[in-house]
């Protein structure tokens, strides 16, 4: 009898442990699908930007249109000098774009002063238009930030910025181009005007 009472004592407790296993489960689910709504609500905004013929040159090109330094950060993973680059003072409104392919990257919304003396941002403009590597050099590993598009080395993403995403996207200014926003429609990037309603 004390046999069947553990018996069925383990097995209340095994059923237990399973509910609460699918619970959790289902929760994340749930959480994911939420998710994956509020990415489709982005999506629209992503479905534009697809209509656009972002192109990458070829490397005969690039050595020929990009500037020595330009050339150096996005296909020899150079960096370029703190406090001494385009990009990391500037406080107009606007987007940064691929300097390879002028897919957009960053929104000015997202820049904040760092201190580094680079530009540094919380967030990319698309979490999709951006991929992380990982970067043994220099005695550590770091994550490595590339465009997807045109495999640009863009810098590097730390986990100490601010809200709302604790991330510190330190860009080099060499690897983007800044669109500010009063030209935006005719660089032909006016659906990102509605960031800055």
């Amino acid at each position: 009898m004390k046999g069947i009472t553990i018996t069925l004592l383990s097995f209340v407790l095994v059923a237990l442990g399973v509910l609460l296993v699918q619970g959790e489960s289902m929760h994340d689910e749930m959480h994911g699908m939420d998710h994956k709504s509020m990415m489709s609500d982005d999506m629209s905004m992503k479905g534009e930007t697809m209509m656009h013929d972002y192109t990458v040159p070829s490397d005969a090109e690039l050595k020929q249109k990009l500037t020595p330094l330009q050339y150096k950060v996005t296909r020899e993973e150079g960096t370029e000098p703190a406090f001494n680059n385009e990009y990391w003072n500037n406080k107009e409104p606007g987007i940064y774009v691929d300097v390879i392919s002028g897919e957009p990257l960053f929104s000015s919304l997202d820049k904040y002063k760092s201190g580094t003396g680079w530009p540094s941002f919380t967030r990319p403009i698309d979490d999709d238009a951006v991929t992380e590597h990982e970067d043994r050099s220099f005695f550590s590993v770091r994550t490595e930030i590339r465009a997807k598009l045109s495999d640009a080395h863009l810098g590097h993403v730390f986990p100490d910025g601010p809200q709302p995403t604790g991330l510190r996207y330190c860009m080099n200014s060499a690897a983007l181009r800044f669109i500010p926003k009063a030209d935006l429609e005719k660089e032909g990037y006016g659906e990102y005007l509605k960031l800055f309603e």
